[in-house]
């Protein structure tokens, strides 16, 4: 290859921007407006969700409008998943609030600063490529788990329940919270929830361009602003009711209508109120909770992909999703912005509104800076209760509920344990334990699916074998790899096979059908050529793949005269174990 061509190569594969460069190829005017009815939607989602989260982790909610605003943008058109769509996260809420208690605003924008270096290291050094381990039964419980999560959440606003302002953190505590509070369910909320949940159910039957969520945004606002004129005791909870700003000496209801500013991330305060400044102190100090976000941010916004890929059948750059979600965290600190992750609500909205490309994320984005200078009064009149409503359906579409029952009917044992582990895990605790609990079981069950493929088989001299096998020698093949999950059975087989054939005096070793060997297997190995030469028998290892051999000799295992020694093929396998024997008659005649 020339070296113009290595260049052009080498930028067309390096993980920036892939998402946008691949989607833009063929898009059209169709898609297009496609990816704007799209970020339209999604945006009117991603309003109050950004501000809530915000809230909930102590800093004001503007904080989390100029994430979804900044961090969505840069991520979308720096990243490589086309769908996903980024801002704060649920996820990050029992990481952010102890930065914040101890640091102030101020050290949760360096450590975002912080977190957003390591998520570009970890992508410039091709660790995306781990999400491919994730098996599907731990996507899907997780999934699974946080569709049912989202949808419990919504009670409240569907119904307008009259619920304490700091609801419990633990779902089980949150769910009595709940039903304890349904005697306060209003029936105006209770209506336009209904409603607007029968509109999306039934909107795409029309054939209509307007997208359902759009449809439903628009049309139940106005009826239930309207019904509200006519009858003034129906008054469902507003977006304007929950949210509430103060910046630049104003005041008002809903949302803010001021553009992020620019600022650096050690002029904002700390705890105390005062500016945190800059040290390395700080940096130390904030380096292992920097660390902890980046590695719950990559499982997320790659999970988060992945999840896209299965509703679109498409695939991501996982490296580029890294490198993308890095640069929209080191960046959105200067405008005030949290630690942001991709959201898989919002982007299985931003797929079902019928998203082609990062541009949809992008014009989420749009929709958050218009909301924030222009729309803020309108929005404030969107009832609660339909934006319930429309995540609750994005909630079953995201359960992927008939695919759960499926692979609860039909998976292997071992696959359903791990499913309905992640499912209870998301539900019940996180998605860190979820991830972590599902991975290590899917790793303990294919260690055993692959322990049990590994076996030490006897041959016989017949007309299949390569050469004369002599009365004094036996021959064993190794099948499957032989790593720690499965090395110390087999060599305990070949041990207990000596010992029932005390006569010969010579074990010939097929390699042949050995894929790997780790450190474990290599011990094993060595113990047992130890035990076995104290007992006067010559070791032959024959067939091994070159990386094997190269592994052993590493370890110290080579040629010994009249104990081990190496062979390549048939006939060198058969000079070495007459060699061997010859020593040892060597040695009896003396």
């Amino acid at each position: 290859m020339k070296p113009a061509q290595a260049k052009a190569t080498q930028y067309l594969h390096f993980p920036l921007a892939t998402a946008l460069r691949i989607s833009l190829r063929n898009y059209s005017q169709k898609d297009l407006i496609a990816d704007l009815m799209a970020g339209m939607t999604v945006g009117m989602l991603a309003i109050p969700l950004a501000m809530a989260l915000a809230i909930a982790i102590d800093v004001p909610p503007q904080h989390g409008l100029y994430t979804a605003l900044i961090a969505g943008a840069v991520i979308a058109l720096a990243g490589g998943s086309r769908f996903s769509v980024s801002g704060p996260t649920a996820a990050f809420i029992v990481l952010l609030i102890p930065i914040v208690h101890s640091y102030g605003l101020g050290g949760l924008l360096m450590a975002t600063m912080l977190t957003g270096l390591i998520l570009i290291g970890m992508g410039l050094l091709r660790l995306g490529q781990l999400i491919r381990y994730i098996p599907y039964p731990v996507v899907l419980g997780f999934t699974a788990g946080i569709g049912v999560v989202i949808a419990f959440l919504q009670i409240k606003d569907l119904l307008g329940l009259h619920t304490p302002e700091q609801m419990p953190a633990h779902f089980i505590e949150r769910l009595e919270v709940l039903f304890a509070a349904i005697p306060s369910a209003q029936w105006p909320d209770a209506l336009v929830g209904l409603m607007t949940l029968g509109l999306l159910l039934t909107w795409d039957r029309l054939n209509t361009p307007l997208p359902r969520y759009l449809a439903a945004l628009i049309l139940i606002s106005m009826f239930a602003f309207g019904l509200h004129l006519v009858l003034p005791g129906f008054n469902p909870i507003t977006v304007g009711d929950n949210f509430h700003w103060t910046m630049h000496g104003q005041s008002g209801n809903g949302i803010p209508p001021f553009l992020p500013p620019f600022a650096m991330p050690w002029d904002m305060p700390n705890a105390q109120g005062e500016a945190i400044g800059f040290s390395w102190t700080l940096l130390r100090d904030l380096l292992m909770p920097a660390l902890t976000l980046a590695m719950l941010g990559a499982i997320e916004s790659l999970l988060c992909a992945v999840v896209a890929d299965g509703m679109t059948h498409t695939r991501h750059d996982p490296d580029a999703e890294l490198v993308g979600q890095g640069i929209g965290n080191l960046l959105v600190p200067f405008f005030g912005g949290i630690t942001a992750t991709a959201a898989i609500a919002r982007t299985a909205a931003n797929i079902r509104s019928g998203a082609v490309s990062p541009l949809a994320a992008v014009f989420n984005a749009l929709m958050v800076l218009l909301a924030l200078v222009i729309f803020a009064p309108l929005l404030a009149h969107v009832p609660m209760a339909t934006l319930a409503a429309m995540l609750l359906i994005v909630a079953w579409g995201l359960s992927e509920a008939p695919h759960f029952v499926r692979t609860l009917r039909v998976a292997p044992r071992t696959d359903v344990a791990i499913l309905l582990a992640c499912f209870g895990l998301t539900i019940f605790v996180d998605m860190v334990a979820a991830v972590g609990v599902g991975m290590v079981l899917a790793a303990f069950v294919f260690m055993h699916q692959m322990a049990s493929l590994t076996a030490v088989e006897r041959r016989e001299d017949d007309e299949n074998m390569p050469f004369k096998l002599p009365e004094w020698a036996l021959f064993y093949e190794f099948h499957g790899p032989l790593f720690f999950g499965a090395a110390e059975r087999a060599i305990l087989t070949l041990e207990v096979a000596m010992r029932e054939h005390d006569l010969k005096t010579v074990l010939i070793l097929d390699f042949t059908h050995v894929p790997t060997i780790d450190m474990s297997g290599i011990h094993a190995l060595e113990t047992a050529f130890q035990h076995l030469n104290t007992q006067g028998i010559g070791i032959v290892l024959s067939g091994m793949h070159p990386a094997i051999y190269r592994h052993l000799r590493k370890a110290g295992l080579e040629d010994v005269q009249g104990r081990i020694m190496f062979s390549t093929d048939a006939t060198q396998t058969a000079l070495a174990a007459a060699e061997l024997r010859q020593y040892q008659r060597d040695q009896e005649a003396h």
